[in-house]
């Protein structure tokens, strides 16, 4: 048992340092290990198959949408970039160029994709001609680069995993109505899917991304009160399409210019994982996202019938649940936090008295209730509880945030509010740029989003006391 407590002892406690424990249970639950080049991670097999797991999920929704998958290619000449000054502009701090291909300098340098709107849109200029072409509804699942400053694995990394969506439409109604529904896609598998509750709403003109008109957020908030941008999805209206020439000619025979989309959620979904569902001894993973569903863990397998009995409990659950028997070595102490610290929502164990009594044990991972099951109910009880287990998680997140939900009618409030309990801020806004800029110099927060369908809480802004007609929320962020 010393070997138990050793394993749970190596990851720091969440309230004595935050980033510290964060670390751990990535490098612990063994999701991902640092590499030799500094900001680039090796995304574990475990770390691996849960994204596996989110991208076979939204690769579904996305399809059920109309989407296909194409794939870009991974270098951008350097005109290419440059056609779209704003795009150009917010992403040049970020960029990693090529300069030569083996010993020979190149005629003109290649960017390496931070993002890949300029190659879709080169793409679409050359096979879009009629109405009848649209819509184009891409989608690729790719990695990107960008040369962080400051990383943490899975949050900020100098290269990371994606999907980015990018569509054509023939008029900017249709535009915005993929916009926002590919948001609300986002926001469903979030909730749905990862148990973890967002707040919809709109960027500031400050926050947008490069080079769209509007940019939608889905903001989720952490354990430690920090918020996590965890999905955009943003509207070009016809700005890329004057740029690189996308026309088409409409039922009338007349040139008109495409409108686009582009739209994305990455990696960091598996750090926003970590931060909402884990605990002191590591991940808690929601059921649906879960690689390992349940783990069935024999007790006393060196007696007769026990082994027998795990394995013919695992080839009953495996047509309806990601099962695992750990079958291993290790005494069932080790196995027991091994499997709590990598997250496995639910744990059977069967031992020679529980055969005798005909139940097995179910435990807990979010709750570590112990659960007495008839051995004849396992197939109709497992499922059940692991619905339970996704719904439970999703509530307590949820009650965290609209603990940790603040209404502010003061800047002085504002940073008061962040200090003493982080978290996300709600007050009016009048919408100058130098009251964001304001709050950001004096309470060190930024503006997550203008959120949908809030109610006023009142008619002047609280930063600079002008009339304000717009709810905002802030928030200090990762």
């Amino acid at each position: 048992m010393a070997q138990d407590k050793k394993l749970v002892e190596e990851i720091t406690a969440m309230d004595e340092d935050f980033a510290k424990w964060y670390t751990d249970v990535v490098r612990k639950a063994d999701l991902a290990d640092y590499s030799s080049v500094k900001g680039c991670m090796i995304i574990r097999p475990y770390g691996y198959a849960i994204w596996e797991n989110i991208q076979k999920e939204l690769d579904r929704r996305f399809k059920e949408t109309g989407h296909e998958n194409v794939y870009m290619p991974l270098f951008i000449p350097e005109t290419l970039l440059q056609k779209e000054k704003d795009h150009v502009e917010g992403f040049a701090p970020e960029v990693a160029w090529v300069t030569h291909g083996g010993s020979e300098e190149l005629a003109e340098k290649l960017c390496i994709r931070p993002t890949s709107e300029t190659l879709f849109c080169q793409h679409y200029a050359n096979i879009i001609g009629s109405y009848r072409d649209l819509p184009k509804l891409y989608n690729q699942w790719a990695n990107v680069v960008r040369w962080e400053k400051t990383t943490r694995p899975f949050l900020r990394t100098t290269e990371f995993l994606w999907q980015e969506g990018h569509t054509a439409h023939a008029t900017k109604e249709q535009a915005e109505e993929e916009t926002l529904r590919m948001l609300n896609v986002y926001a469903d598998f979030c909730e749905d899917f990862l148990a973890i509750p967002v707040i919809k709403g709109k960027k500031t003109e400050k926050e947008k991304f490069a080079g769209a008109t509007e940019t939608y957020t889905i903001e989720s908030l952490m354990h430690d009160g920090q918020a996590l941008q965890s999905g955009t999805s943003h509207n070009f209206g016809d700005k890329f399409a004057k740029a690189f020439n996308i026309r088409y000619l409409d039922k009338e025979n007349r040139h008109q210019y495409v409108y686009q989309t582009s739209w994305g959620v990455t990696t960091r979904l598996i750090g926003a994982l970590i931060m909402v569902h884990g605990d002191d001894s590591g991940l808690v993973l929601p059921p649906r996202v879960a690689p390992t569903q349940l783990v069935i863990i024999p007790i006393a397998s060196h007696k007769g019938g026990v082994m027998e009995k795990a394995e013919e409990i695992f080839n009953q659950l495996k047509p309806l649940v990601r099962v695992k028997l750990d079958d291993s070595d290790k005494n069932p102490g080790w196995k027991f936090s091994e499997h709590e610290m990598r997250g496995v929502p639910l744990r059977l164990e069967i031992g020679p008295k529980d055969i005798e009594e005909g139940h097995a044990v179910l435990v807990r991972r979010d709750s570590r209730e112990k659960i007495f099951i008839d051995l004849n109910e396992l197939t109709t009880k497992v499922p059940e509880l692991l619905d339970d287990i996704q719904d439970a998680l999703f509530t307590k997140a949820l009650k965290h945030r609209e603990e940790h939900t603040s209404i502010a009618t003061s800047l002085d409030e504002i940073k008061e509010s962040l200090d003493k309990k982080p978290g996300f801020i709600k007050t009016m806004w009048c919408g100058k740029r130098e009251c964001e800029e304001k709050v950001k110099e004096v309470a060190k927060a930024s503006s997550r989003c203008m959120p949908f369908d809030e109610s006023s809480i009142g008619d002047k802004c609280a930063i600079c006391n002008a009339k304000a007609e717009m709810v905002i929320v802030w928030g200090r962020a990762y």
